[in-house]
């Protein structure tokens, strides 16, 4: 639990602030405050704690030795974003990163989790990747899923506490119920890891993100491939300016490092990917400027409440900063409700405003 003085210190330096949705009042530790992880919250007497930050490996031998001393199991690592799965009352709601209460993913867990998990034991927790195209949060999708989105559930916890089921306890529960989860690839040791190079030479040929490490109980940690590092340059070009540069120089030394410990060959290909990924964002941006003014991303995802879409809308609003919303449509096909709405990154658009006027910029 959480003692009510610290609940009551972070209320007052504002770092935990009241949220309502669905008629539900709770209370969200909006950054790490003390020993609590940012994204936890407290629905009354139950705490549903933040998922808590996993380190990241950059040298793959080096790093399982350093940082796994018996047998660890290795997962696949899905691009999208986190998500806590869990019953409130009558209603399974589910949690961004940060604590808030998603609308969107709310309203399509039912679709892809079979409900009765938390009929037969309600404290659970699902700790899962929401990925696809047709999500509303970030551009980039897995290859394996071409339209709409899908569920991965990777851990699992219980309400009021912050330890996860082990592995194997994760395991017979997606057996019992069919969830939908990551890649499970099974359990190595350090003896393994030629077997891990291989493996991770053919995700990264396939453009997947990644795997994560995982002792039965307690430590974890992550390995990004060079195609995901360069991924991620691409897409948030036309956003850079709203990006520490530590964004882009760690994502190029993660892919150098990738290289150097797969022994992938440097040639003409890489250098003309990498300077597509870094130069086409920016050429796009300046086209988009010319001919409408403002550089965005348009996003569309689907809805079976029509109130869940506006709430959504509403929601990021909210909580984007250097970001205007603007809905294009809201309309009723095949029985959803699709939502297609832009992202404007004003950074990117008050500077190309700026510059391509003649205006100065004193370096």
């Amino acid at each position: 639990m959480i003692e009510a003085d610290l609940v009551k210190e972070a209320v007052r330096q504002r770092k935990a602030r009241s949220e309502t949705f669905l008629g539900f009042e709770y209370l969200r530790f909006s950054d790490d405050f003390k020993d609590v992880p940012r994204g936890t919250v407290i629905f009354q007497d139950t705490i549903v704690w933040g998922y808590p930050h996993i380190g990241r490996v950059f040298m793959l031998e080096e790093g399982l030795k350093e940082q796994f001393s018996g047998p660890f199991w290795v997962e696949e690592k899905v691009d999208g974003y986190n998500v806590r799965i869990f019953r409130v009352k009558d209603q399974v709601v589910a949690l961004s990163r940060g604590g808030y209460v998603c609308p969107f993913t709310t309203d399509r867990v039912g679709d892809f989790i079979d409900l009765d998990v938390f009929e037969d034991d309600p404290d659970l927790v699902l700790c899962a990747e929401v990925a696809g195209p047709e999500n509303p949060y970030i551009e980039e999708s897995p290859p394996f899923v071409k339209e709409d989105i899908r569920i991965f559930v990777f851990d699992v916890m219980r309400k009021n506490s912050r330890e996860f089921l082990s592995q194997r306890e994760k395991l017979e529960l997606i057996d019992r119920y069919s969830l939908p989860h990551v890649e499970i690839f099974g359990e190595f040791t350090h003896a393994d890891i030629p077997k891990l190079k291989d493996l991770l030479f053919r995700m990264n040929e396939e453009g997947r993100e990644g795997v994560v490490f995982k002792e039965e109980r307690g430590r974890r940690a992550k390995y990004i491939t060079s195609y995901a590092n360069l991924s991620d340059i691409k897409v948030t070009t036309k956003n850079m300016f709203q990006l520490p540069a530590e964004y882009y120089t760690n994502r190029l030394l993660r892919l150098v490092l990738f290289m150097e410990e797969e022994g992938i060959e440097r040639n003409a290909h890489l250098y003309e990917e990498l300077g597509k990924a870094l130069i086409d964002g920016l050429f796009e941006a300046i086209d988009q400027f010319k001919k409408e003014h403002r550089v965005y991303t348009t996003f569309r995802c689907r809805f079976h409440r029509k109130e869940n879409a506006i709430a959504l809308l509403e929601l990021i609003r909210r909580t984007s900063k250097h970001i205007q919303v603007i809905e294009r449509d809201l309309r009723e096909e095949k029985g959803m409700w699709v939502l297609t709405f832009d992202k404007v990154f004003l950074n990117m658009t008050g500077l190309l405003g700026h510059l391509l006027s003649g205006g100065l910029v004193f370096d």
